[in-house]
């Protein structure tokens, strides 16, 4: 039977996805027995990292700043706008290296049975954005499942109301899949082979 910290450690490290009670058990014995040095820098970054990273205030994603580096930077191509699920959405698209304009997060997908509509995902933001003249084309990105599927049906209908261009990325992207564990050729292939959203 642990003693109570340690299973405080162990619930701890249980509340990362796909970490079960093996797998918590197993990191919490590796810092305390192996890696206390990088336990210490590991809860000081933690700390760190959940006092000081919010949202940035034009595409919502995760930043250090007020403006993310991406929605500031003037050699991105203001005209695009892909809308993504998560902040590692973003991350998997930046790697693939294919895309140069700008994002907006919208922190998940629509779905009524968890209470999460469109002010959750920010969607009055976004329609904020899609007036801006500068938009020549909105590309949805959000997962191939069917809480994507139905949040990129809304927003498409919304920026139609705008007359704002809508794509969808295409090839490649399996049903059910997400962009986080897409690799970056299948991405790559997807943005270059969106089509027209209707």
């Amino acid at each position: 039977m642990s003693s109570p910290l340690i299973q405080q450690l162990i619930d701890a490290f249980r509340i990362l996805p796909g970490v079960g009670p093996k797998s918590a058990q197993r990191m919490a014995y590796a810092i305390l027995e192996r890696q206390r040095e990088g336990g210490k820098q590991l809860a000081w970054t933690l700390s760190e990292a959940l006092d000081k990273v919010g949202h940035c205030s034009s595409c919502r994603t995760l930043s250090e700043e007020a403006i993310c580096r991406i929605c500031s930077s003037t050699k991105r191509n203001a005209g695009l706008l892909c809308v993504v699920e998560t902040p590692a959405d973003v991350l998997s698209i930046e790697q693939a290296g294919i895309y140069q304009g700008k994002y907006f997060v919208l922190m998940g997908h629509l779905s009524p049975i968890d209470g999460i509509g469109p002010a959750q995902l920010g969607l009055d933001l976004l329609k904020t954005k899609l007036q801006q003249p500068d938009i020549v084309e909105l590309i949805l990105a959000t997962n191939q499942t069917v809480e994507g599927e139905a949040t990129a049906h809304y927003i498409q209908q919304m920026a139609q109301q705008l007359g704002v261009n809508v794509t969808r990325l295409a090839q490649g992207l399996p049903m059910g899949g997400e962009l986080e564990y897409t690799d970056s050729a299948t991405l790559s292939y997807a943005f270059k082979g969106r089509r027209r959203f209707d």
